[in-house]
């Protein structure tokens, strides 16, 4: 069952203004995991991020003695770098039937179809790729990684497709499965350590489904998952009896809302089932963020991102004290 009572207008939809310029301001600092610019590489080598500062060995570069470690030492010292080079971001975006689901100020897929164009337009800054991977109610699907306009425009276009495809009939086919192969296949196609982003509502049992994909994945790479969610799908109206229907199932429940109980209830078991997924999330080393249907949802993913951004740095900074 899904709802679309007043539609945001398009500005709301597709990001853009301050809050889009100060997500990119945060995400092109150079700390690995970042939407855009240049990130650290798992080897050694030209760049401007300090690694480590070490003894001096016949045939290193003296441009790069460290004097203050030199003089503090006694022993001549050289400061050496982190190798940079272009970033490659994978966007997983959810295009199943339960996505389509919105009471608030948009769906569930709006939210979605944002997220990624937030983060597709920052990171195919510079010489800096965007793919996407899309799975649910068999709209699997993959555009490989491209620069620029280019890997703007081919994020654009499956969003199109994702947005034109006819709505699904309910129960026709579910999406835990779905987001567990699309991980497998995101791991499959991504074959250099690369950013990736899982735009989801992550609906489904973690531990039956998706929760050994992701650690999978998250192992070789930068995973953030844009969990999506609707205000009705943790709490219920008092409206008198509803009669439910999974859209990923088609399972028909029929309820009397007008109980007191039932909706404390409900909303009680809600909450600790989401506490459970993110928990499962943040257990396989991915971060989580939180989006929803209601207000603003592009405010929130800049903050959580430039929060990430500082931790991050903080975290490269006492590595690098700690070298030097």
């Amino acid at each position: 069952m899904s709802a679309r009572p007043d539609q945001a207008p398009p500005e709301q939809l597709v990001p853009g203004g301050a809050v889009l310029r100060a997500l990119e301001l945060s995400v092109r600092r150079k700390v690995d995991g970042l939407l855009s610019g240049d990130h650290r590489s798992l080897r050694l080598g030209q760049g401007t991020e300090l690694a480590q500062v070490r003894p001096y060995v016949p045939g290193d570069d003296v441009r790069k003695i460290d004097w203050n470690a030199t003089a503090r030492t006694g022993q001549p010292h050289v400061r050496v770098h982190v190798a940079e080079r272009a970033l490659t971001t994978w966007l997983v975006l959810d295009v199943s039937a339960s996505m389509a689901w919105g009471t608030a100020d948009r769906t569930k897929a709006d939210v979605a179809s944002g997220a990624c164009l937030a983060v597709a337009h920052a990171a195919t800054r510079g010489v800096n790729r965007v793919g996407v991977v899309t799975f649910g109610d068999g709209a699997e699907g993959h555009r490989p990684p491209s620069q620029g306009r280019h890997g703007l425009l081919a994020v654009s276009s499956i969003l199109r497709e994702a947005h034109d495809r006819p709505s699904p009939d309910p129960g026709a086919e579910g999406n835990t499965e779905g987001l567990a192969a699309a991980l497998h296949r995101t791991g499959r196609l991504a074959r250099s350590r690369s950013l990736v982003v899982v735009v989801t509502d992550l609906r489904g049992d973690p531990e039956r489904s998706w929760r050994v994909a992701l650690l999978g994945l998250a192992a070789r790479h930068d995973v953030v998952v844009a969990e999506v969610r609707d205000a009705r799908e943790q709490s219920l109206p008092a409206v008198g009896e509803l009669t439910l229907v999974d859209p990923e199932t088609g399972r028909l429940l029929r309820v009397d809302t007008s109980s007191r109980r039932l909706r404390e209830r409900f909303a009680a078991a809600a909450a600790a089932e989401r506490a459970a997924v993110a928990g499962a999330v943040t257990g396989t080393g991915a971060d989580h963020v939180v989006l929803t249907t209601e207000g603003d949802w592009l405010a929130p993913l800049a903050s959580f991102l430039t929060l990430r951004d500082g931790a991050r740095a903080d975290q490269q900074g006492r590595k690098a004290g700690t070298a030097s």
